[in-house]
């Protein structure tokens, strides 16, 4: 089995300052990992490409995308929602960040790789279709979904996210897409307060209590998720990769562990092995304890070995 990984330099170049929880010392948090596990020996790795203009326009109104072109700084910092800064360095990130999702599906897709791990910021899965939110400029699973169906021409595709925030970009853009079926579990009530009252045949999204823990979260899978994921028989996975919700993460109030997110990594990786010939493209989103996300990571990435 073949793991690839994929970054690029320019995702560790842009800082929001010194208190911000979006930091280049995530990335670098979860390689360091990947090094002392000794995981990293053992990864494929491969310089992530810009998305292009024709692959965010799947994803993204093209008016937004002129917008963020235009708005990106030459020098200090521009806005793009009270949440979503940017600086010189954001718009080429943001680039690589979704060009990673891209080049992750054609490996999967091709069978150089069995599985990728998009080791990128900034994350993606709170902008919608014409709109940044919380942190995120392009939609970076959205890009690499959206190329599976149109240009791979699959006709099932599934988004998985266990974020500690609703996906609700991603949600926004699929909404009317009935061949991908996007599972969520979220802390609730929380930022952005989206995603409790959703009814969809194609979106099952499970709220979770503050403080609930790995038992409430397995059984949320087992529940929801997993006889949905069998009955829809996807031909690609991708996970949108949130590591927030660890009981070490001061952003959320959810309790889960690295063991968890190994778990819920493996019971992934059956469907994908009984549907999907083992296709999984997974994307950083969040997770800012930097210990914490670097251990999840590691079981993250490891369950995907198998």
């Amino acid at each position: 089995m073949t793991i690839s990984i994929i970054s690029h330099p320019t995702c560790a170049l842009y800082d929001l300052g010194p208190h911000h929880p979006e930091s280049p010392t995530r990335l670098s948090a979860i390689q360091d990992q990947l090094l002392a596990s000794g995981l990293d020996f053992v990864l494929q790795h491969h310089d992530a490409p810009p998305a292009s203009r024709e692959q965010l326009c799947r994803a993204h109104e093209p008016a937004y995308i002129d917008a963020v072109f235009r708005k990106a700084p030459a020098e200090g910092q521009a806005w793009l929602d009270p949440d979503t800064p940017m600086t010189p360095y954001s718009l080429p990130a943001a680039l690589h960040a979704a060009g990673a999702v891209v080049l992750g599906v054609d490996l999967v897709m091709s069978g150089e790789s069995s599985a990728v791990f998009c080791n990128v910021r900034p994350p993606g899965h709170h902008a919608e279709y014409n709109k940044a939110m919380g942190f995120c400029i392009f939609n970076n699973v959205a890009v690499g979904a959206a190329h599976a169906l149109q240009v791979h021409k699959l006709e099932r595709v599934a988004i998985i996210d266990f974020d500690v925030h609703h996906g609700n970009g991603t949600e926004d853009i699929f909404r009317q897409v009935p061949n991908l079926l996007f599972c969520s579990t979220f802390q609730h009530p929380f930022y952005p307060d989206t995603g409790s009252d959703t009814v969809s045949e194609h979106i099952v999204n499970v709220p979770l209590a503050a403080g609930s823990d790995g038992r409430a979260f397995r059984a949320a899978v087992e529940s929801y998720w997993l006889p949905r994921l069998h009955q829809f028989q996807p031909e690609l996975i991708l996970i949108s990769a949130g590591f927030d919700a660890h009981s070490e993460d001061d952003m959320s109030d959810l309790n889960l562990r690295e063991h968890d997110f190994a778990w819920v990594t493996s019971e992934i990786k059956k469907i994908a092995d009984q549907y999907a010939n083992g296709r999984i493209v997974s994307t950083l989103e969040g997770g800012y304890a930097l210990s914490a996300l670097g251990r999840s990571v590691a079981a993250h990435i490891d369950a995907l070995l198998g």
